[in-house]
């Protein structure tokens, strides 16, 4: 299903071009570029307006007005101008600022086209390898460290309050997980426009991530990840990462279970259908927003990781746990979290790869430990995880550290998983070494480790989830078997 955007509420043509030709031109602009400069001279009103001097109907219709100017100038034609720092401010000002679903909404897809229209960072074919070109100059809606990441260095920062540092944006999170919690119908809105805000924070981390990443592949030049909005972003010493990761967490949860239930938590009464439905919408949006941003930092790690042993790295790029700890550790001491994480996180290497470093805390490490080591548990397979449970007496002793229910579940997705991989060719090497073994040798370990459980406790709650596992591996063992 589609996301529903209430339709924006446009000014008549007739009002646009009379509002376009009523600008005057800059005396330092040609004057084919009249409607541009006249935008521009525009944006001072339209920032001016967030003192609240107007009647609220009169700020709504000028905000819509000065939203179908940009895109008309912007946009729209054969010649497009390109849309000033200002510009984009009073448009990223009235996105947060608005109170109003509509123009929120209208300000998201004109930043998000936008973007588009004038990448930051992008990749281009030239010779046997893309070159990545990256734009500093251009508006960013973050600022951060010494602007590396916006490139405004001539910013005036009493018109930057309104862009994203590092503690902002863990603000944004911990403000949109205190408002899942409410029932308020103003916090359902408010609740809507945080998280369309976080949606268009991610992508532009993602726009600005995914053509460094494959620019990295190409050259291993560590510094185009190291001056990543997401490096730069993570790396500060205003956020606190493990925090952030737990609010990310928090709401991943939240919203899958919103979205299982294929309702809002906010009671109908509360709200009148349409936001409602809206919420419910975004809801799974912020989802999708969530999982994005733990895969880029999922990957984020893996580059760190790989420059770390390359020597690449000096103590100057600092240094933070990598999320995947942070997940497992947030897992482990919160199990209430871990069915909806399971749930919701689909990506299936990074979902397995969970799995597997939560049965590796029961397996012995080696207690040297460097700082350019390998510390993840290169020989941990799915089937070595159901090999902790193929005698009574493994896995009575497994139990004795963690709780069998707990076992029960990460086995049950450990082998959907399997399933879900087992004749994708695209993944056929990666899930292979996961595996550690055939899909018919998984599923009789997978079914034996469920009956050594039950043997230890005859009384063991299995969920239907796992219930559909233990039916899929019992059918598939003996189809397998017979050909």
């Amino acid at each position: 299903m589609r996301p529903y955007f209430p339709p924006l509420r446009r000014a008549p043509a007739e009002r646009n071009r009379q509002t376009l030709q009523n600008m005057p031109p800059s005396r330092e602009q040609p004057a084919a570029a009249a409607a541009d400069g006249g935008v521009e001279e525009n944006v001072m009103a339209i920032l001016d307006s967030f003192v609240g001097i107007k009647d609220s109907r009169d700020l709504h219709d000028d905000r819509a007005a000065f939203l179908e100017a940009v895109r008309s100038v912007c946009l729209a034609g054969d010649k497009p101008s390109t849309p000033t720092e200002r510009m984009y401010d009073a448009v990223f000002q009235i996105f947060q600022s608005s109170s109003s679903l509509e123009l929120t909404i209208a300000s998201f897809h004109l930043l998000m086209e936008l973007g588009k229209q004038y990448p930051r960072v992008y990749l281009t074919n030239s010779g046997s390898h893309p070159t990545i070109v990256i734009v500093k100059e251009s508006w960013s809606p973050f600022l951060l460290g010494n602007n590396v990441a916006s490139g405004e260095l001539g910013r005036n920062t009493s018109r930057s309050d309104h862009l994203f540092d590092s503690l902002r944006f863990s603000l944004l999170t911990e403000a949109m997980v205190e408002a899942s919690n409410d029932t308020g119908a103003n916090n359902g809105l408010k609740h809507i426009e945080n998280m369309v805000l976080f949606q268009y924070l991610v992508r532009t981390l993602e726009a600005d991530f995914v053509p460094r990443h494959i620019a990295y592949k190409e050259s291993l030049d560590w510094v185009i990840i190291r001056e990543s909005v997401l490096s730069v972003l993570l790396g500060s010493r205003k956020l606190v990462f493990k925090m952030f990761v737990k609010n990310c967490i928090s709401l991943l949860n939240q919203h899958q279970r919103e979205v299982e239930d294929d309702i809002s938590s906010k009671s109908a009464s509360d709200l009148d259908s349409s936001l409602t439905f809206s919420l419910l919408e975004f809801e799974r949006e912020a989802l999708i927003s969530v999982k994005k941003l733990f895969i880029m930092v999922i990957n984020l790690d893996l580059i760190r990781k790989e420059a770390d042993k390359l020597g690449l790295t000096s103590r100057a790029d600092g240094l933070r746990n990598p999320i995947l700890e942070v997940i497992l550790e947030e897992l482990t001491y919160n199990t209430i979290y871990l069915s909806p994480f399971l749930l919701a996180f689909t990506e299936w290497k990074w979902k397995l790869q969970i799995i597997l470093l939560y049965f590796s805390r029961y397996q012995v490490k080696s207690a040297v430990r460097t700082r350019r080591s390998d510390n993840s548990q290169q020989d941990l397979t799915v089937e070595s995880a159901l090999s902790m449970f193929s005698t009574e007496a493994s896995a009575k002793a497994m139990v004795k550290m963690m709780c069998p229910e707990v076992a029960q579940l990460l086995l049950a997705h450990a082998y959907q998983v399997c399933l879900s991989v087992d004749g994708d060719s695209s993944e056929a090497n990666d899930a292979a070494k996961m595996m550690g073994a055939s899909l018919l040798e998984i599923s009789c370990k997978f079914v034996s480790a469920f009956q050594n459980l039950r043997k230890i406790n005859t009384n063991i709650q299995i969920s239907q989830f796992e219930k559909e596992a233990l039916f899929t591996a019992a059918t598939l063992t003996r189809k397998l078997q017979n050909e």
